[in-house]
């Protein structure tokens, strides 16, 4: 199995294991049970493997965090948004 394979099916899976939360929380605007600090730090290593993709010029790297950053970000924002509006536990 070519190497670029391995790396597209393990960067497709995991940007997409975030898909159904994302769309749950999109969803129900719940987030009571999920880590405030997970997702805080999920979303800053995100980031910074996206800046690294960016630097090395490499788009697989560069497209996989970039989604990622997108659903656990918006995951992170509705939590975040939760718990300053509603008073939610962290």
């Amino acid at each position: 199995m070519n190497i670029e394979i391995i790396g597209g099916i393990g960067a497709s899976l995991t940007t997409l294991a975030y898909l159904p939360q994302a769309l749950k929380t999109l969803k129900t605007k719940d987030t009571k049970s999920i880590s405030l600090a997970m997702f805080v730090m999920m979303n800053i290593g995100n980031a910074f493997w996206l800046a690294y993709g960016l630097l090395l010029k490499q788009n697989p790297i560069i497209w996989a965090n970039l989604i990622t950053l997108l659903f656990a970000g918006y995951i992170l924002f509705i939590k975040i948004r939760n718990v300053v509006v509603n008073k939610e536990s962290m």
